[in-house]
């Protein structure tokens, strides 16, 4: 029966039904103490990967009465094929007590498992080992440990022995030049791959690779499609990983050229079929602005994969297709297609990023009740729709959800708080969220300063940028635009000038457009128009409507017509479909009296189809967030809103206070002119917000122009009647008003 059962065990041909045959057999006849028996029952149940659980294995093991590194060699073996790599190191453990010493074929195993957990302790007690036994000569065991270090971002161990082997395949020259590539150590990675060539190994796919994929995700887009061609002049054909690897480069330079030919070898060759190569070919056309482009290569998908789905949401939402994006989304989840975590968190970016807030805000819970679990990408994605709709309540349920989730230590996730409490008129939690987080990044502080900027609150945002150069953070481009914009907000001309010129003298940072526009907005506010406009002449690149919207609308101001002509003349070619700035000049017209002009520039506007952007605000009551429009009667409680409008009115007039009826730019009875004001959104608002919650609630509204002078006096009036704190978040800053008094000091 023994010689049966071993003939049976030790056929090629043996089965997994005859396996289990023999160890019913076996159990039957109590012959675990055969040492041979039982190791050949362990390599035949891994022979056919039948060892799915640890248990089993450890059970044929436990009745081994003498093991052999056979056994245990087998063993690992079979935990290394399921991929029970955590018992791969435990039973190398058990090698030594039992007086057992591995070989050099049974290390490269149990390496490759540290390296696949990241368990550099074992690894390096592996690595003890191997230098100890004199198994670091071998070529397979060193490359094993190069791989292992790298896995563990161990750079310099694995450079150290790399340096020492006596001979190096192209196996391991490939991984250590993929190593630098992944951490971002190009240098490292270029002069080891031509120290590779001048040792005479000719580079293979997986080198090339590894440097197209490090230069690529390094910014060095040029050098990337530069190396790409210079492997194809050598001969290299392109396999799926290096068309994934070139394509984002491509993409970043918008080389549609270069991406349609690449395209063509992927139809040729037969890589349509790699799901990887269809993404990257998705986001290069998205990336390039061909649309046409990538909707066709997504509806040639024979099989939609969802990685594949992402990048093509992706590229409708970089192109502003917001609309065509949620419709493939709505789709293909009505065909019940197992959407993620990625394809969820990318349409309500989309809607965030694109003016469909109350749509990403929806989109979430949605996506909630679908049982996706939102991640530390989704909750910053989320954060800027609460904040541009003013949306506290939400915000601050999101908040809640993120500490709940652990996720509110993610850098990226308190940034995005700090920006949304900033546009929700919280200034105080905005810092408090920067004061909580663990390692604020050059991100965090920007938000930070930004909040501060746009709240007015220029002596904060000074204190903010030395804060964060004496916490040895460098300042960017960013950080000197909210600098200059909150001097900006507050008049603040020699301070400006003074973080204007220091950008380049003290930190190499040479002014771009919007440090131009921010310069020009300070000097024209105080009313020097003719010293921002000699700026403007003296820029070393041609102003962009933002430098000549910034003269323009204080032309309106201060009523400077020579200037505001000139800088509408510049703007309107570089605007064409902009209706603000016809507005702003005919407003300079008309407050002048000269009606003919404003007429004129009227019938412009009307000629090329232009109308004046209406006045919206928000307001968000409860949970909900209503929208007004000037002059529109729609709303449910409009009614009431104009009769409460009336009685403060009459008790504002009681205590001297007049509708400021020349702000109302129009050829009409004086009467009339007070009717106007009425109707403006951001007053029915604040009256909406006194209707609808208990008295001495804050209100927040938010306006989608910059709110007029009279509006402003108005709502001053209200906070101290009303007894109610106010904020107005407007195109321009944040006005945070109590008891009568403007956070601005009337100064916007």
């Amino acid at each position: 029966m023994f010689h049966v059962l071993s003939q049976c065990l030790s056929s090629p041909t043996a089965t997994l039904s005859q396996a289990r045959q023999a160890h019913a057999l076996i159990l039957k006849l109590n012959l675990f103490s055969d040492t041979h028996l039982t190791t050949t029952l362990l390599s035949l149940y891994a022979n056919t990967h039948s060892l799915s659980t640890p248990q089993l294995s450890l059970t044929l093991s436990s009745h081994l009465p003498h093991p052999t590194l056979f056994s245990f060699s087998s063993l690992i073996q079979a935990f290394a094929r399921s991929s029970h790599f955590p018992h791969v190191l435990t039973a190398f453990s058990h090698l030594a007590p039992r007086g057992l010493v591995s070989d050099a074929f049974l290390l490269p195993t149990t390496i490759k498992s540290c390296a696949i957990l990241r368990a550099l302790n074992q690894g390096q007690q592996v690595h003890a080992f191997a230098l100890a036994s004199g198994f670091l000569s071998d070529s397979i065991v060193a490359s094993s440990l190069i791989q292992m270090y790298l896995k563990c971002d161990r750079i310099l161990d694995a450079r150290k022995l790399f340096d020492r082997m006596p001979e190096r395949d192209v196996v391991v020259w490939s991984a250590m030049i993929a190593g630098y590539s992944r951490l971002g150590l190009v240098d490292e990675a270029r002069g080891l791959f031509g120290e590779m060539r001048s040792s005479g190994v000719e580079p293979n796919l997986v080198t090339w690779n590894g440097m197209l994929a490090g230069l690529g995700n390094n910014g060095l887009y040029d050098e990337a499609v530069g190396m790409f061609r210079v492997m194809l002049l050598e001969g290299f054909l392109p396999d799926g990983s290096t068309v994934s690897c070139v394509l984002p480069s491509v993409g970043c330079l918008e080389d549609v050229v270069m991406g349609s030919q690449v395209h063509g070898y992927v139809i040729k060759q037969g890589l349509l079929c790699d799901k990887f190569v269809v993404s990257a070919m998705l986001d290069m056309y998205g990336k390039c602005g061909c649309v046409k482009e990538m909707s066709r290569v997504f509806d040639e998908v024979e099989e939609m994969e969802i990685g594949s789905l992402n990048a093509f949401l992706t590229g409708l939402s970089r192109n502003g297709m917001v609309d065509a994006a949620l419709e493939v989304f709505n789709r293909l989840k009505d065909q019940k297609m197992e959407l993620n975590v990625v394809t969820w968190t990318s349409v309500i970016a989309s809607c965030s990023q694109n003016g469909k807030d109350f749509e990403a805000l929806e989109l979430f819970r949605d996506m909630q009740a679908y049982g996706v679990e939102p991640n530390a990408v989704t909750i910053p994605s989320l954060i800027p729709a609460c904040g541009n709709i003013s949306a506290l309540t939400h915000g601050k349920e999101i908040h809640c959800f993120s500490l709940r989730k652990g996720i509110f230590d993610d850098v990226y996730v308190g940034s995005a708080l700090i920006d949304m409490y900033a546009k929700c008129g919280r200034i105080q939690l905005s810092r408090r969220c920067f004061d909580n987080m663990l390692a604020p990044n050059l991100v965090s502080w920007n938000a930070v300063m930004s909040g501060y900027a746009m709240h007015g609150k220029a002596k904060e945002t000074m204190e903010m940028f030395h804060m964060m150069q004496q916490s040895g953070q460098k300042p960017d481009s960013i950080t000197f635009t909210c600098v200059l914009s909150a001097c900006a907000q507050n008049g603040l001309t020699e301070e400006g000038w003074h973080y204007y010129n220091s950008m380049s003298k003290e930190h190499g940072i040479e002014p771009k457009m919007e440090h131009y526009a921010c310069m020009v907005t300070l000097l024209s506010r105080v009313g020097k128009l003719e010293e921002a406009y000699s700026i403007i002449k003296e820029m070393p690149f041609e102003p962009d409507a933002c430098v000549w919207g910034a003269l323009l609308s204080s032309c309106r101001v201060h009523n400077n017509l020579s200037l505001g002509e000139i800088a509408a003349e510049k703007l309107f070619p570089l605007e064409p479909a902009n209706p603000g700035n016809y507005v702003l000049l005919s407003n300079i017209y008309a407050s002048k009296g000269l009606w003919e002009e404003e007429n004129r520039i009227r019938e412009m506007m009307k000629s090329k189809g232009l109308r004046k952007n209406p006045g919206y605000s928000w307001i968000e009551v409860g949970h909900k967030v209503h929208m007004l429009l000037a002059g529109d009667q729609s709303h449910p409680q409009m009614k009431d809103i104009l009769e409460k409008l009336d009685k403060l009115n009459m008790e504002m007039k009681k205590s001297g206070y007049l509708p400021k009826t020349n702000f109302v730019l129009q050829d009409v009875e004086e009467q009339d002119k007070e009717q106007i004001l009425c109707g403006h959104s951001e007053k029915l608002a604040v009256v909406l917000g006194l209707l609808n919650t208990s008295p001495g609630q804050p209100l927040q509204v938010i306006k989608n122009l910059r709110i007029c002078d009279d509006c402003h006096a108005v709502i001053k009036a209200i906070s101290r009647l009303e007894g109610r704190e106010i904020y107005i978040r407007d195109t321009n800053r944040f006005h945070h008003i109590k008891d009568g008094v403007c956070s601005c000091g009337d100064f916007w």
